[in-house]
């Protein structure tokens, strides 16, 4: 009996225009907004993914005869910058044995740690075996490539599993997450707060107005080009004095999403006498929003609290979306309302003995972190129920 990849064709792309949008597009959907066509194009026509800054597009398609079955971001990394999914460890360990880490192939969305669809497969196609048919692929273009290994960061949990099944390695991490409980406005999202935090959080929020801010949220066509450049600016400030340089997106690539997608963007200006000074940047599906990126030209108390949660927050109470992911890290979170989900990342590695060393990490790994996932649900600011 033939197996499951045998009449299926893998083709690797050194670029997303190598495909049609709408064929891109067709099995992507345009729902979740970091996969689609616009997005990732976005990326490369600005530069921002490309051999130069490490990110070398590769994506992975499958075909059976002339029909596009399953799609899959997929880069040639030469480092590990813009993952959060951290193995600076993992490249010490190869380069302490006289070997080479680098390059290696990732599957994710660039400098978004945001969970989604990874591998696409066309609609009435049963997904598991199309995503057991992408292994084998990506294992045979990694040995032909010589590279160490293979990642695909924050899948879905479905995905993760059956990537688990077929021999993967699953690791867990955290971020922390709002969820809509059927909140009528802030105040009712606030009512389930115990008395102490919620005093803070109004605090917080009342200490913002004392300075004389205020917030806008414009959204779709709203957005003007001169919001963009101003945001760009914002954006490019904040990245030098936290890391040094102007970031990792560059003016084209907010430019280019604001004509091609700007029905999923949300801006979050804050004027001060009538100046806008910070800005956030948020994306949106039908059911979730993504907070994404963040510049202001001064540090403002508690500034960064209200314009990127707080108003993320009245956003999905008013537009009815279900969850807030604000992106990553940021225990911070946990008082405001935001809490400890699992998150998921699958690895490949070629060397058979590394294999086994990371397996058996990833494996210790895990009850540190349901354990950490546990703790953290206890800091909640929510009352008591019995």
């Amino acid at each position: 009996m033939p197996s499951e990849s045998q009449q299926l064709e893998a083709r690797f792309l050194t670029s997303i225009t190598q495909l049609a949008g709408d064929e891109w597009n067709a099995l992507t959907g345009t729902d979740y907004p970091f996969v689609r066509f616009e997005f990732l194009k976005a990326l490369e026509d600005s530069g921002s993914t490309d051999a130069a800054s490490g990110w070398q597009p590769c994506h992975a398609t499958l075909y059976r005869g002339d029909e596009l079955l399953a799609i899959m971001p997929l880069y040639l990394k030469s480092h590990s910058y813009g993952e959060y999914v951290f193995d600076w460890s993992w490249a010490d360990a190869w380069r302490r044995h006289g070997l080479n880490y680098y390059p290696k192939l990732v599957t994710a969305i660039p400098f978004t740690p945001a969970t989604g669809p990874r591998i696409c497969t066309r609609a009435g196609e049963e997904h598991a075996p199309l995503v057991r048919a992408m292994l084998a692929a990506v294992q045979q273009f990694a040995t032909e490539q010589e590279v160490s290994s293979w990642h695909v960061l924050f899948p879905q949990a479905e995905d993760a599993e059956v990537l688990a099944a077929a021999g993967m390695s699953t690791r867990l991490a955290s971020q922390f997450h709002w969820f809509n409980r059927g909140y009528g406005n802030f105040d009712d999202f606030l009512a389930a707060f115990n008395s102490r935090k919620r005093k803070s959080l109004r605090r917080e929020r009342r200490r913002v107005e004392e300075q004389g801010i205020t917030l806008v949220r414009h959204q779709g066509a709203q957005i003007t080009e001169e919001d963009w450049s101003r945001f760009y600016h914002f954006y490019q400030l904040t990245y030098a004095k936290r890391s040094g340089h102007g970031g990792y997106l560059t003016r084209e690539f907010f430019q280019s999403i604001g004509e091609t997608m700007p029905e999923q963007c949300l801006m979050i200006s804050a004027l001060q006498e009538g100046r806008a000074v910070a800005g956030s940047l948020c994306f949106q599906s039908a059911d979730t929003l993504y907070g994404r990126y963040w510049g202001c030209e001064q540090e403002l108390d508690c500034l960064h609290f209200e314009a990127c949660y707080y108003q993320g927050i009245e956003h999905c109470i008013e537009q009815g979306l279900e969850r807030f992911d604000p992106g990553a890290q940021g225990e911070h979170k946990i008082q405001r309302g935001f809490e400890p989900i699992v998150t998921r990342s699958s690895h490949w590695i070629a060397d058979p003995g590394f294999a086994a060393a990371i397996e058996d990490f990833t494996q210790r790994e895990y009850s540190h972190i349901e354990n950490y996932i546990e703790q953290a649900a206890q800091y909640l600011p929510f009352k008591q129920t019995p």
